[in-house]
């Protein structure tokens, strides 16, 4: 039996420690609590929704009334690359799905149901896939350390590296790393290209897929220009119940 003991109240520090108790498992709060940095942020907020509203009157009237963005953007989880702020838009601007290291595997439920609910419901017009340089998530792919539960989403990226490891071959760390940010990106553009919506609104109505890379050290996104996928005919589907029509 698992218990979950709270030792302490929100005005004091809770530690934490596993310990056993008769054969179960009695697990103590283990974060400490700071209800400071707490208040700072919801005064933060405020302040920030006051100044909004002042220089922008009409955009939380026009947000409560619903969403219409144009973007779909697929980025790492990593806190240094807010996609907002990056793009230098405002909220309802952005449709934005991340996890680590900016991966769209064709099982992920998660980010399949993003993407069908952009294009399909949102009807955005651009996607973009943007990874970035120092991500911890690739560089853990680089390396051969056992991590847990990690180690199931980074065989992801262990692949693309493993696909280009002729092209990473010769280069020094750090060369390494940024060439499988970029080779990562660009097998995450593919995946989305293979995908029968993505494929069907670009036909229809022009959608656009992009890759990009954010350098997090002078705050700039680049374009990645990449070859055609050889084999993305294999993947095309079309549906042949409105050719019918």
């Amino acid at each position: 039996m698992l218990l979950l003991t709270f030792n302490g109240s929100l005005k004091s520090p809770a530690y934490c420690m596993l310990s056993e108790q008769r054969g179960q498992n009695h697990w103590v709060l283990t974060r400490r609590v700071t209800p400071d940095v707490i208040s700072t942020l919801l005064e933060r907020n405020r302040e920030w929704a006051a100044r909004t509203a002042q220089t922008n009157p009409a955009l939380f009237p026009s947000l409560a009334k619903g969403q219409s963005p144009q973007i779909l953007w697929y980025g790492c989880s990593d806190s240094r690359v807010p996609e907002t702020t990056v793009l230098d838009l405002q909220p309802g601007e952005v449709f934005v799905h991340r996890n680590i290291a900016n991966v769209l595997p064709a099982t992920d439920l998660s980010s399949l149901s993003v993407l069908q609910y952009a294009v399909e419901v949102l009807q955005v017009q651009h996607i973009i896939v943007c990874g970035h340089y120092s991500c911890g998530g690739v560089n853990a792919a680089l390396g051969q350390k056992k991590l847990g539960l990690i180690d199931s989403w980074l065989r992801h990226v262990r692949e693309v590296r493993a696909k280009y490891e002729k092209e990473l071959e010769g280069l020094t760390q750090k060369q390494q790393s940024d060439r499988l940010v970029e080779f990562n990106v660009i097998e995450q553009v593919r995946s989305v290209l293979k995908n029968a919506n993505v494929q069907e609104a670009m036909e229809e109505r022009g959608l656009e897929v992009h890759g990009w890379v954010f350098d997090v050290a002078c705050g700039k996104c680049h374009v990645l220009e990449f070859p055609e996928d050889s084999e993305r005919h294999v993947f095309t589907i079309k549906d042949h119940r409105k050719e019918l029509q």
